[in-house]
């Protein structure tokens, strides 16, 4: 019987795991049921076990006692033998370790007992004997039987977990649904219970209504009327009253709703207003600069014009005084006609005298008299006349210098207007004028030396072609090209000629720091009176809005690839200033027209043909430039085809630059693939040229640029030096050992116009160093904006904004989020992933952190907000692996938001620990640690977080020091150009020689 109840409840226990609808607890006390009458059988299975081992024969007739009782256990419970087979392969759960120990052993015992009552029950009819050997076999039989039980137990409960588990998720789901139902039953039963209360209000009054009726009868009867005053009227008229007021309020309700509907059928619309009162916004604040730079030169001319007023004011003052030196004769000459009035009239009276009245002595005394006074009046005429000569000389004098000094102001006036109108030229209408220089050019309408000669005056930016250019705009082209041929003379180049070959450029085609360097440093050699060209691809998915005066050029590049020719087509236009190429390939693959701008399978292919290409435009175009600068292993192409196929043409005239921006992607492919743009296998797939490191049968088109350039760089001293160990190099290190003296590290800068708080119109409010009210003003913004907590104005916000790749540190930005929370701040991240893992670690972050008061995650690209977070953010971290250069810690500082990063590459280079005593002060700008663990991180976020908590006057002046730091590319540019002109120098003096 116990065998059989066990098989029983061992079958149900095992239905109940694999079936989790039963309830597990009433297997669990079903199987502690049996437990416990197994533990009782237990003991007399020891006590007949002792039994044996004392004397065979006693157990032989206790066996055959059992065997009898068993047998009639059996017809009563109507069981086999079977049972116990079933039993042996089927798992008890239980709850402790002791029980399950208790459970094996009673199985066992039972087993055994079973077997030797089949045995007993055998030995009545054939009587076989039984050997020890045998019965110790089938325990062992039987604990194996156990194992797999509990094997199968195991697996039963970790699959009861699963199952409540889920289960527990779901009844979250529910709750969840639950409570939005319960909501929106709660809204829609208030507004039923409104109505049923309006209803019900309405049959009480009916009620009332016919029971006062009934009342009024009978008390007319009695009484006569019933009084107005009762009670009951008055409660009668209060229901009134009551209801009237319910159905207004019913009939706002309803009111409300249609407003609520109308306001949803409303939304569409507006938000498509909003969309548009944004871009309205957005270009309203793109003229407001423009505003402002105009204002600021407008402030400029005030001040040129209030100097010219004073001169004017001065002029007139001078006027003013000749004009009182000319009045002062005019009074003399009206004296004189007044004297000469009243001699007249002394005449006419002497002569009037003489006739009548006065006697001849007497007139003789008188007539002397007069002639007297008469030239002595003469005398004083002429003196006076003398006197007006010599004073409308002097006036006649003054008058001269007078219009002089206006022709003078006039001319200069003029002179000065040229200048300024020179100056204040934006550089676009320089690049313009280029362009249609070199299309003429290539259209073969002027000849080399003609365009040589134009570009040089453009480069000076001459008043002449500036005349010549506005004189012709409204001209036919022959007009024009007669206008611009007039002006060709023999003249000094004021600077290089430097073409940029380039995958990226910033901001139409920007993935990553190349082409803010390719932007920030081209416009900074510009500045410093160098013509400065940039050749890219024409991509499919670049920002064509942001290219000024594009046009195709009515001429067909032909650029050999893969044993044939194929035309390009070639684009001009404007990028923030510069005159930039585009070349679009007319090949079936349409490599540029894959909406990407890195990643295919055929990469190697699209970029190898772009080099070919950009090279055989320099050369077709006529072009003589000094220095060709390539960049990445997308242009690396350029150096071996230059000197290799070009140089040979005669078109040599170029020092070639590679700056390789990170050594990471190095551009391996099979040796094979290189020859499609033209090259010689053969001569360069060696190991001191272009041959891979790690196989033979590849080439390293990185490599092959640091063989064939005439000056290698990279974007920081640190990092150049890195990479010359077997760690940083990448398998590069012993070529750029054995090129050492032409390989050097040129620290990158930023863009500071772009990069400029007092300026940026995506923050909230502007700040500068002297006045950093604004940036609370903007922490507080970001705090509203992403549902942070605002009660702590101080509570220090610690700001992130990258890629998450290993390279950047991905487990030490997931510490950092950790860490602030405990030291008391905040935290804000700005980035996403293109590892799909990564991406989904940081979105299970940000998911957990979804409503925390402290900590937002934004896995995304978000150029405004990023400008908002180095704002508001007071600390920032970088804790990269490896970072060549590094920007973002640059655009931290310029925003006064101090940086904390691991000291490594381009990081060591511009950020220095406040507590490093071994640097000078002025240098101290930041936290760093060395070790890339979370200790070395934690302790410079603790001792950042000191420092702001503890010192907050020391801290102002540390934000105020950062954002007055020099990271612009004038210093950088500077490097660059003293490279170029020591090249080409060395390259001019081999030639004379």
């Amino acid at each position: 019987m116990a065998s059989v109840a066990c098989s029983l409840v061992l079958g149900r226990g095992f239905s109940c795991a694999k079936n989790p609808t039963r309830p597990p607890i009433a297997c669990l006390r079903l199987s502690r049921a049996v437990s416990c009458k197994m533990r009782n059988r237990h003991l007399s299975s020891q006590q007949k076990r002792q039994q044996f081992k004392r004397a065979p024969t006693e157990r032989l007739s206790l066996n055959m006692n059992a065997q009898s009782h068993d047998n009639i256990g059996c017809e009563a419970g109507e069981t086999s033998s079977a049972g116990v087979s079933h039993s042996s392969q089927i798992t008890i759960p239980s709850n402790d370790a002791e029980s399950d120990s208790n459970s094996e052993t009673d199985v066992a015992v039972s087993s055994f007992e079973e077997t030797n009552m089949v045995i007993e029950n055998n030995d009545e009819q054939e009587h076989p004997r039984i050997h020890l050997e045998d019965l110790i076999a089938m325990i062992r039989n039987a604990e194996k039987n156990i194992l797999l039980l509990n094997q199968a137990r195991v697996y039963a409960v970790e699959e009861l977990d699963k199952i409540l588990s889920e289960k527990e998720a779901l009844q979250a789901e529910i709750n969840n649904l639950e409570m939005k139902l319960a909501e929106t039953d709660a809204r829609i039963k208030v507004a039923a219970q409104e109505k049923i209360n309006a209803e019900l209000l309405e049959n009480q009054l009916e009620k009332l209504k016919t029971e006062i009726s009934s009342r009024n009868s009978i008390e007319e009867g009695r009484h006569g009327t019933l009084d107005n005053e009762s009670p009951l009227v008055l409660e009668l008229n209060d229901l009134r009253k009551e209801n009237v007021l319910l159905k207004d309020d019913i009939q706002m309700l309803k009111l409300k709703l249609a407003d609520v509907s109308k306001t949803e059928e409303r939304l569409p619309s507006l938000e498509k207003r909003h969309s548009l009162l944004e871009a309205s916004l957005m270009e309203l604040q793109s003229q407001l600069s423009n505003a402002q730079d105009d204002v600021s030169r407008l402030a400029s001319l005030r001040y040129e014009c209030k100097a010219l007023s004073d001169k004017v004011e001065n002029l007139q003052a001078l006027f003013n005084d000749a004009s009182i030196v000319m009045d002062q004769p005019s009074l003399g000459l009206q004296q004189y006609h007044e004297l000469q009035k009243k001699v007249d009239k002394i005449e006419a009276l002497v002569t009037e005298a003489t006739v009548s009245k006065f006697p001849s002595e007497n007139f003789h005394h008188y007539d002397e008299t007069l002639r007297e006074k008469i030239e002595l009046l003469e005398k004083q005429l002429w003196e006076s006349d003398q006197e007006i000569h010599s004073q409308i000389q002097l006036f006649q004098e003054s008058v001269r210098e007078f219009h002089d000094a206006l022709e003078r102001l006039k001319e200069e006036i003029k002179k000065r207007s040229q200048e300024l109108s020179l100056e204040n030229l934006p550089q676009e209408f320089w690049s313009s004028l280029l362009l249609i220089i070199d299309g003429w050019l290539l259209e073969k309408k002027i000849s080399v030396n003609d365009a040589k000669l134009l570009r040089e005056m453009t480069w000076k930016k001459d008043a002449q072609i500036r005349d010549a250019y506005l004189a012709s705009r409204s001209k036919s082209e022959h007009e024009k090209l007669a206008t611009f041929l007039k002006l060709t003379y023999s003249r000094a180049s004021p600077g290089m000629h430097i073409i940029h070959i380039a995958a990226e450029m910033a901001p139409v085609a920007k993935v990553g720091g190349l082409g803010d360097v390719i932007s920030g440093l081209g416009k900074a050699l510009q500045r410093k009176g160098h013509l400065v060209e940039i050749v890219l691809p024409k991509y499919d998915c670049m920002q064509y809005d942001l290219i000024t005066d594009m046009k195709a050029l009515d001429v067909v590049v032909e650029s050999y690839f893969d044993g044939q020719l194929f035309r390009n087509k070639i684009w001009v236009g404007i990028i923030e200033g510069l005159p930039v190429y585009f070349i679009e390939p007319h090949h079936p693959a349409k490599f540029f027209w894959r909406g990407k701008y890195y990643g295919e399978y055929d990469d190697f292919k699209r970029f190898s043909f772009f080099s070919r290409a950009a090279v055989e435009l320099l050369y077709q175009a006529g072009k003589k430039p000094d220095i060709i600068h390539c960049h990445d292993w997308q242009t690396a192409f350029v150096a071996p085809l230059y000197w290799d196929i070009y140089a040979a043409k005669g078109f040599n005239s170029a020092r070639i630059c590679f700056t390789c921006h990170n050594f990471e992607y190095q551009g391996t492919a099979p040796a094979s693939e290189l020859a499609s743009c033209g090259l010689d296998v053969d001569q360069l797939n060696r190991p001191d040229r272009m041959q891979d490191h790690s196989a033979h049968d590849k080439v390293n088109t990185v490599k092959g640029a640091i063989v064939f350039s005439n000056i290698v760089t990279t974007v920081s001293p640190t990092y150049s030096q890195e990479v010359r160990t077997v760690e940083g190099g990448r398998g590069l290190h012993e070529t750029l050992k054995s090129h050492s003296k032409k390989f050097i590290g040129i620290l990158n800068g930023i863009d500071t116009d772009a990069w400029n708080p007092s300026t940026d119109n995506y923050i909230s409010v502007q700040y500068s160093a002297d006045d950093l009210q604004g940036k609370a003003e903007n922490k507080d913004a970001i705090r509203k904006c992403l549902k942070l907590s605002r009660s702590e104005g101080s509570q220090p916000l610690v700001g992130c904004i990258t890629r998450l790749v290993p390279q950047k540190g991905v487990h030490l930005i997931r510490h950092a989020i950790y860490c602030a929370l405990e030291l008391g701040g905040q935290f804000v991240l700005l980035g996403s992933s293109p590892v799909p893992h990564i991406q989904r670690e940081f979105e299970d972050i940000a998911n957990h952190f979804q409503s925390h008061s402290h900590v937002r995650l934004l896995l995304k690209y978000d150029d405004a907000l990023s400008h908002l977070i180095y704002a508001a953010s007071d600390m920032f971290i970088i804790p990269s692996m490896f970072e060549p250069c590094g920007l973002t810690q640059m655009i931290a500082m310029r925003y006064g938001s101090v940086p904390i990063v691991r000291k490594t590459g381009g990081l060591n280079d511009s950020v220095f620990d406040v507590d490093d005593n071994t640097i000078p002060e002025q240098y101290q700008n930041g936290f760093t640690f060395v070790a890339p663990d979370e200790q070395g991180l934690s302790s410079a976020m603790e001792r950042a977080f000191q420092h702001y908590i503890r010192s907050p006057e020391s801290w102002q002046q540390l934000v105020q020091k950062d954002m007055r730091l020099d990271f612009s590319w004038d210093s950088s540019a500077s490097q660059y150009e003293e490279l170029y002109e020591r090249s080409v120098a060395r390259a001019r003096a081999a030639a004379r020689v």
